[in-house]
């Protein structure tokens, strides 16, 4: 997946750049177009592919004119401050509308974040926005016609978060979090540089994205620096001699576009590398670039991270211990449905379907590891802490793997349901509930009565299905000790 999405990225990013090009259109058109282009392939990811042509459709909608504003208001300073804030706030903001919300609010921020390095004024619009369009409208040829590859079915829903109102509710606080992030980005990165404040901006912007705890925050700022120190690096040997040759620059953008897509999904520093390494290719072409330009931007990058971390440090902080400890109450529960779901299909029920619960619980363990990653950071100074992150990994794992076994056990035609299932799916729902708190019985049917208690015999499958509800009940009891430490209390080996 992430090989057809590195090489379907390059195949895109590369006709919308072109075709704008053909058209006679400026190079701060093409850069438009190719920044565009990578947005609506990155950041658009609906569960259908349906839903992701209206979201692409929509970018425009919200690019065309936020790019307007930015070039209407770039020669009145407060103003422009005032309404890049205004944006980054709202940009955080829509997240509270599921994963279109989130490109509809990334792609508008960048379009004001892409207008601070444009020469072109407002005169110039026309042309920017007939780019912007071209290169919507090759991503949609490409995506959804030319290399489309995404299910037509939609993947099992993760609820989000039960939240509160105003500013308890988790987008609110996101959005005021970021907002007080920029402005502190903002005015420090225009002591630092009139002309490039706007990187402080952006980085700080950037780090908040698919986070939602304070330890989750800082983790992400600190690859952020690492990604960008070490993109200078490559940069000072790579970029600065090529110099905005059109041929060797063309083909070192390809490779950094295939990296950013190819690693996004599993290290935000060296995607961030390879964005830096980028820019620092297209301030080439533009005929900006030197080496105290990327010292520069690396000095930005560290004051916007700084001033993410003050956000999430001091404005309606939420701790790596509360966000953590609500996912694996939900990734509990859904071991605890799979367990149900398997019991009932054992016991003759078509209509159960365990293989959906865990394609639910393989996302919400992602969620977990997500949010346990700065306990077990290496440079995480709480050992303890860490240390019991690590054994509640392994646990939950153990518990994803007992699932998995019990979902393949229950599809098999052979296997079915003795009365001894129902003994074990009880005792697992009695570990839920040391857990957790109280929850449906595992193998209550529909009319809440447990099934199985009246067949006595044995059938084929029943043995292994046995022994993954044993494995399942043997986690939870022992993910209960360290689930319900304090949170600085040591490890200690239970059982």
């Amino acid at each position: 997946m992430r090989l057809r999405a590195a090489s379907r990225a390059v195949l895109g990013i590369g006709a919308a750049v072109a075709a704008p090009a053909a058209a006679g259109l400026s190079l701060e058109a093409c850069v438009i177009a190719g920044l565009a282009a990578l947005l609506a392939l990155f950041t658009v990811t609906d569960p259908t592919v349906r839903r992701q042509a209206v979201t692409v459709a929509l970018l425009p909608a919200v690019g065309v004119p936020v790019l307007t504003l930015a070039l209407a208001l770039r020669d009145a300073p407060l103003l422009r401050d005032a309404a890049f804030l205004a944006v980054a706030f709202a940009g955080a903001y829509a997240r509270r509308w599921g994963t279109r919300g989130h490109a509809l609010g990334v792609f508008g921020f960048m379009m004001f974040f892409a207008a601070q390095f444009l020469t072109t004024g407002l005169s110039g619009a026309p042309g920017l926005h007939a780019a912007l369009l071209l290169a919507v409208l090759v991503v949609c040829a490409v995506r959804f016609g030319l290399w489309c590859y995404e299910r037509r079915n939609p993947p099992p829903a993760v609820p989000a978060p039960p939240g509160g109102r105003g500013l308890a509710r988790p987008a609110t606080r996101l959005a005021v979090q970021t907002a007080a992030a920029c402005a502190f980005a903002l005015a420090a990165g225009q002591l630092l540089s009139q002309e490039r404040w706007y990187w402080a901006v952006g980085a700080a912007w950037w780090i908040f994205v698919n986070t939602a705890s304070r330890g989750e925050t800082l983790v992400r700022g600190f690859r952020r620096v690492l990604g960008t120190l070490v993109g200078i690096v490559a940069g000072l040997w790579v970029a600065v001699p090529v110099d905005g040759g059109p041929v060797a620059t063309g083909l070192l953008l390809s490779v950094c576009v295939f990296g950013i897509f190819y690693t996004a999904a599993v290290s935000y520093s060296w995607m961030m590398f390879f964005v830096t390494v980028l820019v620092g290719l297209l301030y080439g072409m533009l005929g900006a670039l030197h080496p105290g330009l990327l010292q520069l931007r690396l000095i930005e990058t560290a004051v916007g991270a700084l001033g993410a971390g003050l956000a999430v440090a001091f404005v309606l902080p939420v701790t790596t211990h509360a966000a953590t400890h609500g996912w694996i109450r939900r990734a509990v529960h859904c071991v605890h449905a799979c367990a149900r779901e398997s019991a009932l299909r054992l016991a003759g029920d078509e209509s159960a379907d365990p293989a959906r619960r865990i394609a639910e619980l393989e996302m919400l363990l992602d969620r977990v590891r997500t949010s346990l990653a700065p306990l077990v950071h290496l440079l995480s100074p709480l050992r303890a802490r860490r240390a019991r992150a690590r054994e509640v990994l392994a646990l939950l794992d153990d518990c994803a793997r007992q699932a998995h076994g019990l979902a393949r056990v229950a599809a098999d035609p052979d296997a079915s349901h003795d009365a001894r299932l129902a003994d074990a799916c009880r005792r697992v729902e009695e570990a839920v509930h040391r857990l957790t708190g109280p929850a449906r019985d595992a193998c209550a049917d529909a009319d809440g009565t447990v099934t199985g208690q009246d067949t006595p015999c044995r059938h084929p499958g029943a043995d292994r299905a046995l022994g993954h509800l044993h494995g399942l009940e043997t986690a939870l009891v022992e993910l209960a000790v360290p689930v319900h430490a304090p949170p600085r209390a040591p490890l200690t080996t239970a059982a």
